[in-house]
């Protein structure tokens, strides 16, 4: 189960995804996260963010709509209260950086570059937030701004995570490898809306929010699959994952690794439970290793 993500070493592939493990405290109740792979810390910010207003959690069928708005207690609040605790569960840890401009992604990689964190995951693709956020992850142009500007003040291994709202995914990927990206993490949600029948508005107040969830696992998969051909470099799939077969199939469309979100909601042992199944299903398939099934059914870029 052993996993290289560009050059980190990962006890495993199942990454729990920024914005559904909190910093990894609540889970503990459940089980040791130290199990897992990696965890990507919710989505940080130079300033403490509130998050949006009304309504941020909306179940929908076979998926969940969110609109949190990046509420986090900043970078160095984080770095001085939250990650001294995560450090004890002996697993990697992935700082999910936002940002409203440039220069607040700048100043925040900049706090985090005095610390021991491998991985920066740099989120270009929040659909949550009124100005920066996925406004970066739509066009190439501007994530090649973003990217070339981060690659520039970021020694660490910097992962971009893409928007699925991006006008052409795969030259989106292309143009994240060309400005020096270590590894690539997709999809983040899909834009959608939701209507309050009763009261005749949005469900949420920014209108529309990110849908996650089983609902967007096939194409999520396929996106991953086409990008994992398209580029050399590390991929790590998100979307919809709920069981070791879902992770497994992203494994086979090229995936290096897993992050699991929503699940985590609908049952706290999901994780633990993936890692359980993809190592009774590696023994009984006679698998010694995942890069035997990588990228298997076209291409195999991990």
């Amino acid at each position: 189960m052993r996993t290289d993500l560009a050059g980190i070493s990962l006890k495993n592939p199942l990454i729990a995804a920024s914005g559904t493990f909190g910093f990894g405290q609540e889970f503990g109740e459940y089980f040791d996260p130290g199990i897992l792979g990696a965890i990507a810390t919710k989505g940080l910010t130079l300033e403490p963010r509130m998050g949006n207003r009304g309504r941020r959690i909306h179940e929908t069928p076979a998926g969940m709509m969110n609109s949190i708005g990046l509420q986090n207690p900043s970078v160095a609040v984080f770095i001085a209260e939250e990650l001294p605790r995560m450090r004890s569960y002996g697993t990697e840890i992935i700082a999910n950086v936002g940002g409203a401009g440039i220069e607040d992604y700048e100043e925040a990689i900049e706090l985090l570059e005095a610390t021991d964190i491998s991985i920066i995951e740099l989120n270009i693709s929040c659909p949550n937030v009124k100005e920066g956020g996925m406004a970066f992850g739509i066009r190439c142009s501007s994530a090649r701004r973003i990217v070339r500007a981060i690659r520039r003040c970021c020694t660490k291994k910097l992962m971009v995570k893409l928007s699925p709202n991006a006008e052409n995914i795969v030259d989106m990927a292309y143009t994240c490898a060309e400005e020096g990206a270590d590894a690539l993490s997709l999809v983040n949600t899909f834009n959608a809306l939701a209507i309050d029948i009763e009261n005749r508005r949005p469900v949420f107040n920014n209108v529309t929010a990110g849908l996650s969830g089983p609902a967007i696992k096939p194409i999520a998969l396929r996106m991953v699959y086409e990008v994992a051909k398209a580029v050399d470099l590390p991929v790590v799939g998100i979307g919809g994952i709920s069981n070791w077969k879902d992770a497994v199939e992203y494994i086979m469309a090229g995936a290096t690794a897993v992050q699991v979100g929503t699940a985590n909601f609908v049952d706290p042992l999901t994780m633990p439970k993936i890692i359980e199944g993809m190592q009774l299903y590696m023994k009984r398939e006679g698998i010694q290793n995942l890069s035997e099934i990588r990228g298997i059914i076209g291409g195999n870029h991990g």
